[in-house]
Formats: structure tokens, C-alpha cells, sequence
């Protein structure tokens, strides 16, 4: 057995929006599912020979018939209400689905997921925004199901899919976190073992979704929707990549303003590294903003660009910094000034946003571009203040 404990780093703070869906799963499984589960349901019931029409025929031919009628419990015909059926497609149906679970294990492992991996999610989207991707994506997964299951009368439920989701913001934003994995088999063998995320989380997706998924030909077999797990996985990393993206080619809300004056038809008044080179970042920093996204691509020299994102951190234009740090290595990804670009992304999102496991990231893309002693030693020092900060601590890379 191999049952995943912790990651790290994590952001301080409470992740509230994760503990309560993490509470709701649990007050409906405790409230709905345990109760109606012991309970048979009403012979008269019109629900109970809707039911039994529509599962019939999907029984495996093993599975004897009175057997099968014994043991339909009231919560079967709750979910048959409420679960998620591709044959008949609701919409409330769509969102109720993922608050509804077949048993503990179903629900535990879940939860457990979500504990682990929704907390540095939440931290970096805000409260209402994970809420809002957490459904989202739970949607994606639950549609991207149906595509391989249109006329299956049998219900889908689950948060596995919307979780899902949340895995897949994980695997992009946060590639160099650690998973602390217990290790049993017993009685010979139990140690807990920290391998990187993305190592886990491909497992997750391809060795225990993708693999299963394409042998049974999208046919969910065993009672799992591989499908669903893989649509809400992907459409969590595509979430996430094309906020990364937007990211670098959006302009930062300090000067969102050039915009208009640009949109106006107003010309900058001299290109940017005649700016620079007088000294006039304020000037510089306007024009290079007033261009189009597109356009800074290699808009300035490797110098120009550090000294630029230099100075906006210097005067506290902390997210117009981050920026042009992350053009830069968009533009320069491993050449002059990467490490050093790394390390002032970094402590702009450690220092000023409050962005721990992201600064984190880029502190150990730094050390591994072979940095100047000077810069090695600022993200050696911020990854031990990002440690001292953590549920878990980070160890220390060494050369």
C-alpha cells in the first residue's frame, strides 16, 4: 500500500475554501449516505422500478437477479437522483454529482487528496477563484466522461474529477515540491519515502487513469471513471498554463493605464534603452509597458532587462517587477541573467506577495543554472526562510 502523507512547502494561512469542501464531502456522506445506505427503500416507491428498469440491463450476466434486488438500499435510489447520468443529463445534476460518494475508502482517499494538494491550489488562485476552478473543472471532468459513456443510464459520482482539476494546477505551478509517500508492506516492510510531485501526480494520471482508460476503450470498468479523472486533469493544466502565460504577457495593474494612452495613439517619447542608458528607468518602464505584449519579446538586452525589473522591485512596483523577470526567462530562459532573474522573481513573490511554494520554484531553477556565488547564496538563504515558514520543513539543496 502506498498512501501519500504530506507535501512541501506549503503557504501559512488557513485554506478555508479547502477545508470546507472537505467538511461538505464529509457532512453529506455522514448525514445522507450512511443513513439512506442502511436503509430499504419503499416497495411503493415509483423511484425503485425506475431504478430497477434502467440498471437491469446493465447487470453483469453473473450477477443473479434476486440477489441484486436485496441489497438496493434508498441511498442507491438518491444517487440515482442525483449522481450524474450520461443518459439523461441534468444540469443540477452536473454540480450535485460531486458531493456524493459510493463509501468511506471512495470518500477518504478523495479528501485526502484534496488536504494534501489543495491548499498550495488555493493559496495561489485566492478563496472565491479556487471555489469557482474547483467546480469548473469538476464540470470539464464529469462532460469529458460522457464523451465515452453518452448512453450509460448509470449515475457517475464522486469528487475525484474536480480534485482531479485541482492535480492538474499543481503539476504546472508547482513542479519541484516534495510528496511524502508511506511505503507498506506488511509485515516486512514500512518507511516513509519523499519523491518530487510531478513524479507522483504522472503516476496518478498516467499508470492509474490513463492506462486503464485506454485498455477498456473508455469503458469504466471496476467502478472507477478513469475518464472523468483524466478531463478534470487536463482541464486543470490547461487552466494553469494559460494562466502562466497571461501572466507574462499581461500588463501588470501598475500600468494598466499606458494601455489607453498607447490604444489612444500617443508615441512614447524615445525607445527604451535610450531611457535606460540616461538613467530614466520611470520613462523606460512606461514605454516598455505601452508596447505591445508581443513586442518585448527580446526587446531588451539581458542587462537591460535585470536592471529594469531591478529598479520597478526597488520602487515598489513589485507585480510590474515580476513581469519583466518572467519575460526575461521567457526570452532568456538559460542564457545571461537567468539565475539572476529566477532569485528576483522569487523574492518578489516571496517578500511582497506572499507567494511562498512559487517563489520556491523558481529559487531551485536558479541554483540549478550554476549561479555566482553571490546569487546562489540569496536563494539558499530565501529557500531557509521559506522553510522555517512551512508545515514540513524544506531541506536545504546542496551543491
Amino acid at each position: 500500500m502506498i498512501l501519500p502523507l504530506g507535501d512541501a512547502p506549503n503557504p501559512r494561512g488557513t485554506p478555508y475554501l479547502t477545508y470546507a469542501l472537505i467538511l461538505v464531502n464529509c457532512a453529506v456522506f455522514a448525514l445522507i449516505t450512511l443513513p439512506l445506505s442502511g436503509r430499504a427503500p419503499d416497495p411503493n416507491d415509483p423511484a425503485l422500478l425506475e431504478y430497477v428498469r434502467v440498471v437491469i440491463p446493465s447487470l453483469p450476466s453473473q450477477v443473479p437477479l434476486e440477489g441484486f434486488l436485496r441489497q438496493i438500499s434508498s441511498y442507491d435510489l438518491f444517487v440515482f437522483h442525483y449522481g450524474f447520468r450520461p443518459a439523461a443529463p441534468h444540469l443540477v445534476t452536473l454540480f450535485t454529482t460531486m458531493f456524493l460518494h459510493a463509501g468511506f475508502l471512495h470518500l477518504f482517499g478523495n479528501m485526502l487528496f484534496l488536504w494534501i494538494y489543495g491548499d498550495n491550489v488555493e493559496h495561489r488562485l485566492g478563496r472565491v477563484p479556487f471555489l469557482f476552478w474547483y467546480l469548473a473543472t469538476g464540470v470539464a471532468a464529469t462532460l469529458f466522461h460522457t464523451l465515452f459513456a453518452a448512453g450509460s443510464p448509470l449515475p457517475l459520482i464522486g469528487a475525484s474529477g474536480a480534485i482531479s482539476g485541482v492535480l492538474g494546477f499543481y503539476f504546472i505551478w508547482f513542479p519541484r515540491n516534495t510528496v511524502r509517500l508511506l511505503f507498506v508492506f506488511f509485515p516486512f516492510f514500512m518507511n516513509v519515502i519523499t519523491v518530487p510531485a510531478r513524479f507522483v501526480l504522472g503516476f496518478y494520471l498516467l499508470v492509474d487513469n490513463l492506462l486503464p482508460f485506454l485498455i477498456t476503450r473508455g469503458m469504466e470498468g471496476g467502478g472507477v471513471a478513469h475518464g472523468a479523472h483524466i478531463g478534470g486533469f487536463l482541464g486543470g493544466l490547461a487552466i494553469a498554463w494559460y494562466m502562466n502565460r497571461r501572466e507574462v504577457v499581461g500588463r501588470p495593474e501598475e500600468y494598466r493605464r499606458v494601455r489607453a494612452a498607447s490604444q489612444a495613439g500617443e508615441t512614447p517619447p524615445h525607445p527604451i534603452t535610450q531611457a535606460l542608458a540616461s538613467g530614466d528607468y520611470a520613462d523606460a518602464a512606461e514605454t516598455y509597458f505601452a508596447l505591445d505584449p508581443g513586442k518585448t519579446r527580446r526587446a531588451l538586452t539581458p542587462e537591460d532587462s535585470l536592471a529594469l525589473a531591478d529598479w520597478l522591485q526597488r520602487n515598489g512596483r513589485h507585480r510590474a517587477a515580476l513581469t519583466v523577470y518572467r519575460r526575461h526567462l521567457r526570452d532568456y530562459p538559460h542564457g545571461p541573467g537567468a539565475a539572476e532573474a529566477h532569485v528576483g522573481a522569487g523574492l518578489v513573490q516571496l517578500t511582497f506577495l506572499d507567494q511562498p511554494t512559487p517563489a520556491y520554484q523558481h529559487f531551485l531553477d536558479a541554483l540549478d543554472l550554476d549561479p555566482s556565488p553571490e546569487t546562489a547564496a540569496r536563494a539558499r538563504a530565501a529557500i531557509e526562510t521559506i522553510g522555517a515558514r512551512q508545515k514540513f520543513q524544506v531541506r536545504r539543496p546542496q551543491n
